[in-house]
């Protein structure tokens, strides 16, 4: 993803959660997946996906079990 593009799917996310600690990092290496984080956090990451013209943004979410018996 272009720097302007990450600019624009972080502004989209933290809109649409409502979150503003929602930030996206560049990968290190080339064709990497970008990483999502809210706060220091990482919980996923973003994937670009071009397909017949079409550009889309795809957000994958991790939640460990270990994460969900500190709700409990």
């Amino acid at each position: 993803m272009t720097p302007a593009e990450l600019a624009a799917v972080q502004a989209h996310l933290r809109r649409l959660l409502g979150n503003d600690k929602i930030s996206l990092s560049t990968p290190k290496r080339k064709n990497a997946s970008v990483e999502l984080f809210v706060g220091d956090e990482f919980v996923g990451t973003v994937h670009r996906d071009a397909e017949d013209g079409e550009v889309s943004y795809s957000v994958q979410i991790v939640v460990l079990a270990e994460d969900l018996s500190q709700l409990n």
